[in-house]
């Protein structure tokens, strides 16, 4: 079960994918944990989700978690702001 935390942190970082979806026209439903490359997002869009998050959760992503893989998803973007920031996603 989802804490009421962790699910405004989702839709923080759904509403994030979907503004920058919106710049492409595209505008269908994202599933959590489906993959954002598939969605429509290219790697300049990635970075921009990434700079986004980090304005949007007031926070640093360190050097080493700038990866593809903690950019894959809606769920393992929520993961990589858990470990670097967890008073983001706890009550």
């Amino acid at each position: 079960m989802q804490d009421r935390s962790t699910a405004l942190l989702r839709d923080r970082l759904v509403q994030l994918v979907k503004e920058i979806l919106a710049k492409h026209s595209i505008t269908r439903p994202i599933l959590v944990d489906e993959q954002l490359s598939q969605v429509g997002l290219s790697s300049i869009d990635m970075v921009n989700l990434m700079l986004a998050v980090e304005a949007e959760f007031d926070i640093m992503i360190p050097a080493p978690e700038i990866t593809p893989a903690n950019f894959r998803s809606i769920l393992t973007v929520e993961a990589l702001i858990a470990r670097i920031a967890p008073e983001i996603s706890q009550p």
